[in-house]
């Protein structure tokens, strides 16, 4: 018992079997990556999205919204049933249908010939990423040592940003490619010239979501290689099975002490494990944990993520100078990621998401009045194309004589047009280039723009429930042209500076909200209610999200980009509020002293913890 050689040989016995645990960090790492690339790959390809599938598949800028928010919607959707698919067939067999789902939702969207498909894949590979968000971290927590959990959180947050980039380096690939068709079909007549570039840019977008199916496959197939979770195992009563897992990723010598653990009986003693949600000593923890998570979201993070690109065209910055701008700003992300990590506990929530979200208003609100002066400039020309409508239609061909109508003239430079127009309920907005390759042609009929009811709108309609227009109604409604602009095109310089300041506001929400608004919201919420209420905060956040993007395009069509950066400006400056009089420090602070604080609050007690 007492033998030296034993004591001398237990620490190489003891130690963790390094290599499962490098293959488990590593296929967990690849869970982040995919959840990156869920976010970040529309960015590069909608550019070509919209300039292809507006024409063949006539979308409208409402469906293509929807096409971006669909994996927000599609994670919503799935974050509510993560949990119980976990418990129901385990958390290796809820990621490895997460990365079946993302796997099949590459050819479906890439082989798409219709808006139905296109939407079907991103609700997919929304899906996916919702369950991989929730049962990577779920399954890290139940199979690492506590000494290791930091580090496989971090490994997951670190890929998710790697994500990402490797989404928006992709996205560059192609921009370079697109840019080189347009150089090469300089002396092409006009009708071939718009032959060649549709093909090129619908061989691009379709090509990204290609470029996503390897680490889909290396992600589902690596999960067949793990072992289950041994925590669920155990609840399943099976601890051989329990046991065999424990030995690959603890030392040999704790195994059974482990596995004690997990078989004692789970809150024992505890008569107050399920209070209810809106207990009245929990409202107040969970209202501010809601709001943390909402005006996280209406800071606009996530649509300025997916439309980088297309904010930045709009800002003044050609073809592949806006994608590598896009790759600047998702390579950022990354690295003041790993600034937060080593900020977060050292400066604390508190102090960092004051900072974040501080820095966050200044960069939103500079990049509104760059907006708002670039759109000064614009003339209202919508008389001239409404007196153009015959039959309820507007067919215009941009050539030269058509410019000048509008007032452009080859000394001018390169001028935009944007129409905002209307059947009814109906609406939608097209933008053109006069500097754009071969004679662009605007076709404005009723046809391409009242969209049928869905089954479920049918159902919804029969209710008078349906929020979405009545295409009864716009079946006999005229054309109305809502806004017709005509305005330069913004310098280059002047796009830089507007992607200085999404620079900016990236820099900070990393250091933020990125990381701190994770910690906060654990933090904040109760022991007892911490399962519902973050799922209801979650879901909250998703919500936002969500809409924003929805609405991110025919709102900018309608109202321009600078109404949208001032919107999330506003949103960031009631968070910084929020961060400043209303969240306390939760650094340095055990989960009881934080809920002790609370119930201190709730009393006015004067004898409650320190502020």
């Amino acid at each position: 018992m007492n033998d030296p050689s034993a004591t001398l040989a237990a620490p190489a016995h003891d130690a963790a079997p390094r290599w499962q645990v490098r293959y488990l960090l590593f296929i967990a790492g690849m869970g982040g990556l995919l959840y990156g690339i869920d976010i970040g790959i529309i960015a590069g390809a909608l550019p070509y999205l919209e300039a292809t599938a507006t024409i063949s598949w006539h979308l409208t800028s409402q469906q293509l919204g929807f096409v971006v928010a669909a994996v927000l919607l599609g994670s919503v959707l799935s974050s509510l049933f993560a949990g119980a698919i976990a418990d129901l067939i385990g958390r290796r067999g809820a990621m490895f249908l997460a990365g079946l789902l993302f796997t099949l939702s590459i050819p479906i969207m890439a082989l798409a010939s219709g808006y139905t498909p296109l939407l079907l894949g991103r609700l997919l590979q929304g899906v996916s990423g919702g369950l991989i968000g929730v049962v990577v971290p779920l399954y890290l927590a139940e199979v690492l040592a506590p000494e290791r959990r930091g580090r496989g959180a971090a490994m997951f947050q670190l890929l998710l940003t790697i994500g990402l980039v490797l989404a928006a380096v992709i996205g560059l690939y192609h921009a370079h490619a697109v840019d080189a068709a347009e150089a090469s079909v300089s002396g092409l007549a006009a009708a071939e010239q718009q032959r060649v570039l549709f093909a090129a840019k619908d061989h691009a977008w379709r090509t990204i979501f290609w470029s996503c199916l390897l680490p889909g496959l290396v992600f589902t197939a690596g999960v067949l290689l793990l072992s289950e979770s041994p925590r669920w195992l155990v609840r399943r009563g099976r601890i051989q099975r329990a046991r065999d897992a424990l030995r690959r990723t603890v030392p040999a010598s704790e195994v059974e002490m482990t596995l004690a653990r997990m078989q004692a009986p789970e809150g024992a003693g505890d008569p107050q494990a399920r209070d209810r949600l809106l207990s009245r000593r929990y409202v107040w923890p969970f209202l501010l944990a809601c709001a943390v998570l909402a005006f996280t979201q209406a800071t606009g993070i996530n649509s300025v993520l997916a439309y980088a690109v297309n904010i930045l065209n709009q800002a003044g910055l050609p073809g592949a100078v806006a994608n590598g701008a896009d790759v600047a700003i998702k390579v950022l992300n990354a690295v003041m990621t790993v600034v937060a990590l080593v900020l977060v506990d050292r400066k604390g929530r508190k102090f960092l998401l004051m900072l974040g979200s501080g820095g966050i208003a200044v960069a939103l609100l500079a990049a509104a009045l760059l907006f708002v002066r670039a759109e000064r400039g614009e003339r209202d020309v919508s008389p001239v194309l409404q007196s153009q409508i015959a039959g309820d239609a507007l067919k215009l061909e941009l050539d030269a004589a058509q410019w000048r109508r509008l007032g452009v003239d080859s000394a001018t430079g390169p001028q935009q047009l944007t129409i905002a127009y209307a059947y009814g309920g109906f609406s939608n907005v097209r933008s053109l280039r006069s500097d754009a390759p071969g004679v662009p042609e605007v076709v404005l009929r009723r046809d391409q723009t009242v969209q049928a009811d869905s089954v479920i709108g049918a159902f919804f309609r029969r209710l008078h429930l349906n929020p979405f227009p009545d295409p009864a109604e716009a079946a006999h409604a005229p054309l109305v042209i809502e806004r017709a602009s005509l305005g330069a095109v913004p310098s280059p310089a002047h796009g830089w500076a507007v992607a200085a300041c999404i620079l900016v506001f990236v820099a900070f929400f990393a250091v933020g909200p990125g990381v701190c608004v994770w910690l906060a919201l654990s933090e904040l919420m109760p022991t007892r209610i911490r399962s519902n209420g973050m799922s209801i905060a979650l879901l909250i956040n998703q919500f936002v999200s969500t809409t924003i993007a929805a609405i991110f395009l025919p709102t900018v069509g309608h109202y321009g980009y600078a109404s949208m950066f001032f919107f999330w400006a506003a949103c960031t400056v009631l968070y910084f509020l929020v961060a400043a009089f209303l969240l306390p420090e939760t650094k340095g602070r055990t989960l009881e002293q934080i809920e002790a604080h609370f119930r201190g609050a709730g009393k006015a007690s004067p004898g409650g913890p320190g502020r």
